[in-house]
């Protein structure tokens, strides 16, 4: 068994940090450009390289291409037809992205289907389905961690609406008030993305004025006026700043997670996380973007359901913690050890893995005694042929790694 570190590409998307990443990696600070992904894994776009003992490199998209059985196991190789279901990746979002939803299995293979008979380019910038996959995914806080997901409760909207009433506002807030429920929600929805441009701009001053007023009043509603500030300064003349209204706003400290099932309409905000996501190009955006936004297909797959978002802290198993979901591309597990703490745990095979060190160092140690040392910000693959290995801390401060692996296959 060979114990093989990663070399992750780094993705620089305008709404990244220029200090995250790079210091993770113990690079210079600032970066000269900003540096909004690490991605882990075997994606096409972008995959990682295995470093062999003599320091030569493999992609571990060949890896799996050429050793499907070895690299995935059986039943993953055969479920997901020998290619790696999961991507990990850091998020370090100084700026919001865009506000998007995910396809389901069965709409992404139909969207994709139907685009490929339309001879639609697989990368033109009017494409939303370039692959047939869904693309669930968990986002798990490393630092306080800010986002909007899911629907809120139709009555608490309701209250927020009439917070920052305005003459434009009122007449469209009357049509969730007519009935408070997921239908409510979409028609409010549908209406609010498909406004003429001229009405917009009518409106969205009004609704950001009013935001102003609420924020120096010290109301009710005030981080959410907030987030509606800072989005309508970013894009004055978006619908998007409108459905962000109709959002659960959502502050997860270290640790919490939330996962974003197909049709979940949601906007990462600001902070440092580590997301796990089926392996997918597939994106559905609301706004908030100046990508191709197609409103047809989106209301074709956003879930309108409504409540409050779940937030998990991980299924605690001694020092381990397993965030539960119902994908079966990925499951994310968090380990910690206290600063002091130098106890070693197995990692059984369950698969292929991906472990990432996000804080102290660690020794991974194989069957056969080889031993790699895992610092922050490094990881290392773990192919489904090989044996459990063994994980301990070095450097007797606070330790944690992310383990990735494949959900039931």
């Amino acid at each position: 068994m060979t114990v093989e570190l990663l070399r992750n590409a780094v993705r620089p998307y305008a709404w990244g940090s220029r200090t995250t990443i790079p210091e993770l990696l113990g690079r210079p600070v600032p970066a000269p450009h900003p540096e909004a992904e690490l991605w882990m894994g075997a994606h096409p776009g972008d995959p990682s390289h295995v470093i062999g003992p003599d320091g030569t490199e493999r992609s571990l998209l060949e890896l799996v291409e050429s050793d499907p059985v070895g690299q995935l196991g059986t039943s993953c190789a055969d479920r997901w037809g020998g290619r790696l279901p999961f991507l990990l990746k850091i998020l370090a979002a100084e700026e919001p992205l865009s506000m998007q939803a995910h396809p389901s299995a069965a709409q992404a293979a139909e969207g994709y289907a139907r685009e490929e008979s339309a001879g639609i380019p697989r990368d033109a910038s009017n494409r939303n389905y370039p692959d047939p996959t869904a693309k669930p995914e968990l986002v798990c806080a490393l630092t306080e961690f800010h986002a909007l997901a899911g629907f809120r409760d139709p009555e608490r909207t309701i209250s927020l609406l009439k917070a920052i009433e305005t003459p434009g506002l009122a007449k469209y807030a009357v049509l969730l008030e007519a009935q408070p429920d997921p239908a409510g929600l979409r028609a409010l929805f549908t209406t609010w993305i498909t406004l003429p441009q001229a009405a917009l701009d009518e409106l969205l001053p009004e609704v950001l004025d009013s935001c102003v007023k609420h924020v120096q009043e010290r109301g009710e509603f005030d981080v959410e006026c907030r987030t509606i500030l800072e989005l309508g300064e970013s894009h004055p003349r978006d619908a998007g700043v409108l459905a962000a209204l109709l959002l659960n706003r959502l502050t997860l400290s270290a640790g919490e997670a939330i996962y974003l099932p197909a049709g979940n309409l949601h906007l990462y905000l600001h902070g440092t996380a580590v997301e796990i996501l089926a392996n997918s190009d597939n994106i559905l955006r609301c706004g908030l973007t100046p990508k191709h936004v197609d409103v047809p297909e989106l209301l074709r797959v956003v879930d309108f359901a409504c409540g409050e978002m779940p937030v998990q802290s991980g299924d605690p198993e001694a020092r381990m913690s397993v965030y539960r979901t119902d994908a079966p591309e990925f499951e994310l597990s968090r380990i910690e050890w206290e600063a002091g703490d130098d106890g070693e745990i197995a990692v059984h095979d369950v698969g292929p893995q991906i472990l990432l060190c996000t804080a102290g160092s660690l020794l991974v140690t194989a069957d056969d005694g080889e031993q790699v040392e895992l610092r922050r910000g490094q990881s290392v693959w773990l192919p489904a042929a090989d044996p459990a290995v063994r994980v301990r801390p070095l450097s007797g401060e606070r330790t944690q790694v992310f383990r990735a692996t494949a959900g039931t296959c």
